[in-house]
């Protein structure tokens, strides 16, 4: 099994990444658990729901819990290449690394694209305006996603249209899957 995660702060175009090589294996969204955790308590999936939950599940149970809910679904599939998408610390990189080899890749872009990328693409959970948006980041950092993009083991620029992006992603994607 060949697992790698692909890591960017809220606008970065990790969703456009990994779009880009859905076909190439199964995505395994970390954000899935805390959204389900949230459906089994009737609350609306909204960033700030879905950003306590996760606060809640890693106070209460420990830093890497999502990522450990992340391994035991893993393990029950028969997938040569799974791409996690939401990992948001060391801790958690470090559960998964106790089982894989786990490249982490990160999407980069100037924080000013961050914003403006956000506040167009509307989703449930994106930020509605710019306090949102500090709070959401906030919440990421304090997590550890800055310290996952720092030692990544490859980064992507994204700084260009969304075609180069999904290029590169998927040039990298088959070059460390070949090489794994």
């Amino acid at each position: 099994m060949k697992i790698c995660t692909i890591v960017g702060l809220p606008g970065s175009g990790k969703t456009t990444a990994i779009e880009a090589i859905r076909g190439l294996g199964l995505v395994v969204t970390m954000g899935d658990v805390v959204r389900n955790e949230a459906k089994k308590r009737n609350l609306e999936p909204s960033g700030n729901i879905i950003g306590k939950i996760a606060k809640e599940l890693r106070e209460k149970e420990g830093p890497g819990i999502i990522a450990k809910k992340c391994v035991d679904l893993i393990k029950n599939k028969n997938e040569e290449v799974i791409i996690v998408d939401g990992v948001r610390s060391i801790s958690e990189v470090n559960v998964f690394r106790k089982f894989w080899k786990f490249p982490i890749i990160a999407v980069v872009v100037k924080e000013e694209e961050r914003f403006k990328r956000l506040f167009e693409r509307g989703r449930s959970d994106d930020p509605k305006n710019i306090d949102d948006l500090k709070e959401r980041d906030k919440r990421e950092i304090q997590f550890g996603l800055k310290e996952v993009i720092k030692i990544a083991d490859y980064k992507i620029r994204n700084d260009s249209t969304i075609q180069d992006l999904k290029k590169k992603t998927r040039k990298l994607v088959l070059g460390i899957i070949k090489s794994y």
